[in-house]
Formats: structure tokens, C-alpha cells, sequence
């Protein structure tokens, strides 16, 4: 089993290199509400950009959408929401602090351990109006899941695109759940992102669809650097499977709380096109082409959270190694995912110096994010975009201006490279998408691990 990183290292790592902030912080924090910040905000638009990549843009059978997140009440009632998206909740007669039921090992109150109430549903929905005055507006709900979107705008994504069974609609966005208990950093938030695809199938071949989706979306965390044994395949029990779902797995990583859900893969046949043509009284069928026969698809759900996915990674890419009298903090991300992809170091702040390092910087920006910094000493900068996950420093120093060249360090092994400044973005660029570490162009050379202060 691989060793767990403690929490509080990687809640530290956000907060103190502006990746993940508490919402709202300067008024003492909302809880269970996250922002996001310099760093933060580029490892999810990266997370993201990777799902987008390998489920939209590189597929046939795969197109997009952004729906509302705001949708008719009507929705949630063929849903099943408005009735059924409820936990059971209990609250300690003593501290009055709630707690879902199904959350605890005994019968007391973690907190204080005083006597709890029964269990009662609690909806989780959170509820507003809409209209110009409140007591005369429509009640509306915010969305507590991407999926509704999708399913009611079936026809139209069909209607549009003319697509043919097999096909799927993917949606990124956010969603919002008054959970009861919260916790565990951006694990389980009230509001959080979701990357979800409803893949449409004939019925016949929705159980060799949901074995394909199972593989292909385990194969993808592995493909961005998350270990193998720090990921399982879990089987819903027909105790846990949701009214809808005809079988579902989990995909679970082994988070610092131990084994959660990072991703579900769930068969849930027909049921929401029956629902929603039901409730709508709008056909949702589809004509099979080949039979000439309206058919109902039956519907495979890859959902993951880009949220619990962002700590996944992070979790899986913290690294500590020892460091002369300190202690090297690292995060292997991948190169997709890396909020940096290079870090331009001039050795000294000399004008000479930092003018062939900001026209270095300034021309790599084009391609990638990049960062500039010239402050402290040059260990003390690798150590830093280590600590952030940025995979390659280029550092320019005196010989450079004589040379022409220019030295690239790698992050995971500390190896440094010495090219000429005109190589440097097809160097890099070759790096980032993976091709052999360190190939030298003409007039390069290689060292490991020297030139650190």
C-alpha cells in the first residue's frame, strides 16, 4: 500500500504557495467553500483541458455542452431529486452540531458525545426564487448535479449534429449540494465542479459499453502520473446502487482519509429519457437507422469531480527528499497538469542579465504559462517551482551572454542541460509532450545535479 500524505501538508502547500485559499478568509471563511488561486486556478483549468482533450477533442463519438445551471423546477421532479436527493440527518441533543447518519460508527456525537435524534431526510438542494419579488417568484433550484442538462437537451444535441448510436454529450461545470457534514479540504464542498459524460447506447450493448468506460476513464488518472495501487475499482453494492442505476462502480483513490470515490461509472439504462419524456410529454426516442425501429438509448455515466480530482493529484504528486540540512518538498505533476510549465532564472539581477532572460520569458509565454524570478539565491528559486510542480527551469547566466546558451534543469531528477538559447523552445517542447529526457541538439552537453547553491 503506498504511504498517504498527512492533509495538513498539502492544505499547508495551497495556502502557502496560493494554490486553494478559504472562501472569504478576511471574514473568517464560508465553511466548506474554497477559492482558488494563481496556482490553483491552472491546475484546474489543466485538469479540465485534459478530460476535454481525451473524451471530446480527440473522439468521434463525443460532442459538448454547457447547460444552464439553472433549469425548470419540473426538472428535478422527473429527476427524482426533489423527492429522493435527501440524506439522513440526526442532531446531538447536547451541542446541537448535525451529522449524517450514515457517516457515523456509533450512536453518539463525534464531537461531544451526546445522545443524537432519530434520523430524518434532509433534501440537499439549495433552494432560491426567481422573479423581481420574492413572495410572487417561481422557485428554482441550483443544480446539484451537470447530468439534467444533458438529458433534456437530448433532442437537440441529436437534432444538430445528426450523430448515431453509439455517441456521448460531456459537460464541465459546477453543481451545488447543501451537504450536511463537510470537510476533508476540497474533498466534499457545497459547491464543486463536474465532469460528466452521458454516453448513449442501444440497449443490447450497454454492458460491453460500461466495461469500455470503466477501463478508459481508470486509464486515464494513470496516463497523468497517478500510481496504480493508489487506485481501486470498487463495485456499488444493491444496497448502495441509486434508484436509477442498473450497476455502478467507483473508481477510488487512496486519499489521506483512506479509500474514497474520486470518479463513478454508473449503467443507469433508460430511466431519465422515460422520465423526462414523461414529465415533458416530448418524444426522447431515437430511430435506429438500421431497424427503422424508435428506440429508448440506455445511458453509461462516467462522473468525476475536477475538485476531488485536483487533490487526488496533488496527493499522489507530494514528495519529500532529503536536502543537504533540509528537507526538498516536491510535487511530481505531470507536465499537462503543472500550473508552470517553466521557470526562467537569470543568475543575478545584472542588466545585461535580465534582458536576455525577460526576451527568453516573454518569448516562451507564447507557448505556455511560464514564470519570471530573479529574487534569492538560485537554489532557493529551484526549490520553489519544485515545490509548485514546475517541471523545468531555464536558467541564464554570464557564459550566456558570450555563448549563446542557456541551462535546463529538470525538476524530478535535478539533471541540467546546457543548449543554445534558439533550441530552447523546441527543447522544451519536446519535454513537455514526453520524448526522451535530455536529447541533445548539436553543441548541447549534460550533467546531473550540479550548479545548485
Amino acid at each position: 500500500m503506498p504511504i498517504k500524505v498527512e492533509m495538513e501538508k498539502i492544505v499547508s502547500l495551497c495556502r502557502r504557495r496560493g494554490f486553494i485559499f478559504p472562501s472569504s478568509e478576511i471574514y473568517g471563511g464560508l465553511s466548506s467553500c474554497w477559492d482558488y488561486g494563481p496556482l490553483g486556478v491552472e491546475l484546474k483549468r489543466n485538469i479540465r483541458q485534459a478530460w476535454w482533450q481525451a473524451v471530446v477533442q480527440e473522439r468521434d463519438d463525443m460532442v459538448g455542452l454547457d447547460a444552464s445551471i439553472l433549469m425548470h423546477p419540473q426538472t428535478w421532479v422527473a429527476s427524482g431529486h426533489l423527492e429522493g436527493f435527501a440524506d439522513p440527518l440526526v442532531e446531538c441533543k447536547s451541542c446541537h452540531l448535525r451529522w449524517r447518519h450514515d457517516d457515523l460508527a456509533g450512536n453518539n456525537c463525534p464531537a461531544c458525545g451526546g445522545e443524537l435524534t432519530e434520523p430524518h431526510l434532509f433534501n440537499l438542494m439549495f433552494k432560491t426564487s426567481m422573479g423581481p419579488i420574492e413572495e410572487e417568484a417561481n422557485v428554482v433550484y441550483l443544480r446539484p448535479e451537470t447530468a439534467q442538462g444533458i438529458f433534456v437537451n437530448f433532442q437537440n444535441v441529436l437534432n444538430t449534429t445528426r450523430k448515431r448510436l453509439p455517441f456521448g454529450i460531456a459537460q464541465i461545470g459546477k453543481a451545488f449540494r447543501n451537504e450536511i457534514t463537510t470537510g476533508n479540504f476540497i474533498f466534499r464542498s457545497r459547491e464543486f465542479e463536474q465532469m460528466e459524460i452521458e454516453f448513449f447506447v442501444k440497449p443490447e450493448t450497454d454492458k460491453e459499453w460500461f466495461n469500455y468506460w470503466l477501463e478508459e476513464r481508470l486509464d486515464w488518472y494513470v496516463k497523468l502520473g497517478i500510481k496504480k495501487e493508489s487506485l481501486r475499482l470498487r463495485q456499488h453494492t444493491k444496497r448502495e446502487l441509486a434508484h436509477y442505476a442498473r450497476e455502478c462502480y467507483d473508481i477510488d483513490y487512496l486519499v489521506p482519509m483512506g479509500w474514497a470515490e474520486l470518479e463513478g461509472i454508473a449503467n443507469r439504462g433508460d430511466f431519465d429519457l422515460v422520465q423526462h419524456a414523461k414529465y415533458s410529454g416530448k418524444s426522447l426516442n431515437y430511430l435506429d437507422e438500421e431497424t427503422k425501429e424508435h428506440i429508448i438509448p440506455y445511458i453509461i455515466e462516467p462522473s468525476a469531480g475536477v475538485d476531488r480530482s485536483a487533490l487526488a493529484f496533488l496527493c499522489d504528486a507530494y514528495d519529500e527528499e532529503p536536502d543537504k540540512e533540509e528537507i526538498r518538498v516536491l510535487l511530481h505533476l505531470h507536465p499537462t497538469l503543472a500550473p508552470i510549465k517553466v521557470a526562467v532564472l537569470p543568475l543575478s539581477r545584472r542588466e545585461k542579465l535580465v534582458a536576455v532572460a525577460k526576451k527568453i520569458y516573454a518569448d516562451l509565454r507564447q507557448n505556455w504559462m511560464v514564470n519570471y524570478d530573479d529574487t534569492q539565491s538560485i537554489g532557493r528559486r529551484y526549490r520553489r517551482q519544485d515545490e509548485i510542480g514546475t517541471p523545468f527551469c531555464v536558467t541564464i547566466d554570464f557564459q550566456s551572454l558570450e555563448d549563446k546558451q542557456a541551462t535546463i534543469r529538470e525538476r524530478d531528477t535535478m539533471n541540467q542541460i546546457r543548449i543554445p538559447i534558439s533550441e530552447l523552445k523546441t527543447t522544451l517542447q519536446a519535454k513537455l509532450e514526453g520524448e526522451a529526457l535530455f536529447v541533445l541538439p548539436p553543441g548541447g552537453k549534460i550533467w546531473k545535479g550540479g550548479g545548485e547553491e
